[in-house]
């Protein structure tokens, strides 16, 4: 039977013409030749079951929007997900700046045009700086997860060691990137072990983590708030332990907490990480993340860094300033593979609305909005902990999430999270398959958009669905 050619209106070199001459120009006579190096039983054989092609604009765009219809989505249902990407109001100022045309090519780093980009850059990193209280900055990473890996990566090169300590609670997402990324970036394979956490309170078992801690440490890492929710009040102390075995004290953070939460660095963190969602960032499917790297200030430090550093200087002209990178030559543009890892795509655009996010809060409104998630966090915590069967995992403070138990109630989170379903609301993540010793749990997330109202809502569904 002879193959049906089909010419996509969206695809211009399937016209057949076309595609004879490409194979024709790079000297094959089928275009299978070009796939030659895949092995023979790796190869599909059968005939993939998919859909007659739609050819016309109008009726493949009705298919789409009839497919994006099935989703429900958070201006829908109420949201009391989280585990590291909340639902945080967004100023519709961060959608205005971020918009305009000056930042169009914001998104990486060096060889696009620059119409402000570069002054943007380091107002975000002085804005950075000061809710860290850290002294130097680098612009964003891909995620909070390349930022946790890229900050224990540097710890191995600080210190020539190849051993690294973080918690058994770590966000089970982040830690496979981390497992996944020093395998090789560091040069060699990075041994990673993890830390005991005491299942009463969630914070990390400080004996546990001595009797691992040794002079092959290189960093000991920890989340604070912790994945589960808790405040790892702890947090001094297991710096100390660090640095005096020689090991850097890593703190992955949540920024929107450090209005109301000391800054790591108060507290002895030597590199500081996370993810900038929660500063004016839209939630997009992956795409709203965007991770941070601050370090203290010296040059052990700061020749460690993998990303673009901005700088300010007197130009020429007096009274005028310019913008630059700091130390080009550790970055994999100039430095090639003598880098100290390689720097593909950047998240540079949510630098800028991170700065104007944080610009328009300032210190005040970053305290007044802690307090306020704080506060509906532990109203939602006190209310769904009074329910039948139903507790709090954690006996620890915590921010904006909490962990609920449900095993009284003899129901799986997954029956209670459909049963929500059929209320609008999306449930507590489901953290029984991460942590099976926890039981039956789920995660809790409350930011400042979750009203009284919306907290009160959600109790009455749990107790239909516990019923």
């Amino acid at each position: 039977m002879t193959e049906k050619k089909i010419v996509f209106p969206y695809i211009p070199n399937s016209v057949p013409e076309v595609k004879a001459q490409m194979l024709k120009e790079v000297g094959v006579s089928d275009i299978m030749e070009l796939y030659a190096e895949i092995p023979e039983h790796l190869r599909f054989k059968g005939r993939m079951n998919l859909p007659e092609p739609i050819l016309d604009e109008y009726s493949i765009r009705r298919h789409v929007e009839g497919l994006l219809n099935k989703n429900k989505n958070c201006s829908e249902y109420l949201n009391f997900l989280g585990a590291g990407c909340a639902q945080h109001f967004v100023p519709a100022v961060c959608d205005e700046i971020n918009g305009r045309g000056e930042f169009l090519t914001a998104y990486s780093s060096l060889m696009w045009a620059d119409h402000g980009k570069w002054q943007a850059w380091f107002e975000y990193q002085s804005l950075m700086g000061e809710l860290l209280d850290m002294d130097f900055l680098s612009i964003p990473t891909y995620d909070g997860a390349q930022a946790a890996a890229t900050a224990l990566s540097m710890a191995t090169r600080l210190t020539g060691r190849s051993h690294v300590l973080i918690p058994k609670s770590m966000n089970p997402e982040v830690l496979m990137v981390v497992r996944n990324y020093l395998k090789r970036a560091s040069g060699t394979p990075v041994a990673i072990e993890t830390i005991e956490f005491n299942r009463e309170t969630g914070l990390l078992d400080l004996n546990d983590l001595k009797s691992k801690l040794s002079a092959e440490t290189a960093a000991v890492f920890i989340e604070n708030p912790t994945y589960l929710g808790s405040l790892e009040t702890q947090a001094e102390e297991i710096g100390k332990l660090a640095r005096e075995k020689g090991a850097e004290f890593i703190v992955y953070a949540d920024p929107i907490s450090l209005g109301v939460v000391k800054p790591p660095a108060q507290y002895g963190a030597t590199i500081v990480c996370g993810d900038l969602h929660s500063l004016g960032i839209h939630m997009q499917c992956g795409g709203g993340q965007s991770g941070f790297i601050a370090s203290v200030f010296d040059m052990d430090h700061a020749t460690k860094f993998k990303d673009i550093i901005v700088s300010i200087t007197d130009t020429v002209k007096e009274g005028e300033h310019g913008f630059g990178v700091v130390l080009p030559i550790n970055l994999s543009y100039f430095g090639r593979e003598e880098a100290n890892e390689f720097t593909g795509t950047n998240t540079g655009l949510w630098a800028i609305t991170a700065a104007v996010y944080l610009s328009l809060m300032g210190p005040k409104g970053m305290e007044e909005l802690g307090q306020t998630i704080m506060q509906k966090a532990q109203y939602a915590a006190k209310r769904i902990s009074s329910l039948k069967g139903v507790k709090l995992a954690f006996a620890s403070p915590f921010f904006k999430e909490f962990v609920v138990n449900f095993d009284g109630t003899g129901k799986s989170v997954k029956r209670i999270n459909k049963a929500l379903l059929e209320h609008k609301i999306f449930g507590g993540k489901d953290v029984s398959g991460e942590f099976s010793d926890l039981g039956q749990s789920a995660l809790y997330c409350v930011t400042e958009i979750v009203t009284k109202e919306d907290i009160d809502r959600l109790v009455s569904a749990l107790g239909d669905a516990i019923e």
